[in-house]
């Protein structure tokens, strides 16, 4: 995992692409969502959740020591986790086609994936 300010590995580089992208397809997919009481609360929890995988990414990168930069990454991951349950709900209530949901739900497994495996990494290199 590279540390050094300002320069990230091309890994480095991909999450934030894919963390930015994850919350991009989050949107769009809580845009298309039909609007009832229990949907407007999974929506905005969603949202936020979603939305925030990439901002505590990035936040990580910025870290100021590598204990922050875990700590931060850690964060990241457990948003991205909770983004994957919010998810689930939406689809196992069939608020919103599983067609459109479960593309997503992909991708936030495997951002979450990644995560988990760079905070192991990062503990081991510590």
């Amino acid at each position: 995992m590279c540390l050094i300010r300002l320069h990230f590995c091309p890994m480095q580089i991909r999450i934030k692409q894919r963390t930015k992208q994850l919350a991009i397809s989050i949107i769009n997919l809580c845009s298309q969502v039909k609007r009832n009481e229990a949907s407007l609360v999974i929506v905005r929890q969603l949202l936020k959740s979603g939305t925030s995988v990439g901002a505590n990414y990035r936040s990580a990168l910025r870290g100021k020591s590598k204990p922050d930069f875990i700590m931060k990454l850690k964060i990241a991951e457990e948003e991205a986790d909770e983004t994957i349950y919010w998810l689930e709900l939406l689809k196992d209530s069939e608020l919103a086609p599983h067609a459109l949901v479960e593309p997503v739900l992909n991708e936030a497994d495997e951002v979450t994936a990644i995560l988990t495996a760079s905070v192991k990494t990062a503990k081991m290199n510590k």
